[in-house]
């Protein structure tokens, strides 16, 4: 009975986030493992698991999306390379056209 509780609630669980955007799922899955990691910690050194829940949360959250603003940035960059990088072939290659089909005129 357990075991059918835990899947049917991880299930639940991803379906609840599939309508999240890329932010939201990064800053989420921050707060989720820095909760726990802070949980963790801070029962190993005999602290308070709550309030090291909170804290890993935090910081968690605060790092997805630090993490997320990097991805966007390099996605960006990536976009703006790849156009330079067609826009100049594009104009190269209209050029070696014109050059083969006039020496195809020439004979």
């Amino acid at each position: 009975m357990k075991k059918i509780i835990a899947i049917s609630s991880l299930a639940l669980l991803a379906a609840g986030c599939s309508n999240m955007s890329n932010t939201e799922q990064r800053t989420l899955s921050g707060a989720s493992i820095g909760a726990a990691a802070g949980a963790v910690g801070t029962a190993i050194f005999h602290g308070n698991p709550i309030w090291g829940a909170v804290g890993g949360a935090a910081v968690g959250a605060a790092s997805g999306y630090v993490y997320d603003a990097y991805e966007k940035e390099k996605q960006s960059e990536y976009n703006k390379g790849y156009k330079a990088g067609k826009s100049s072939s594009n104009t190269g290659s209209s050029s070696s056209s014109g050059s083969s089909s006039s020496s195809g005129t020439s004979k």
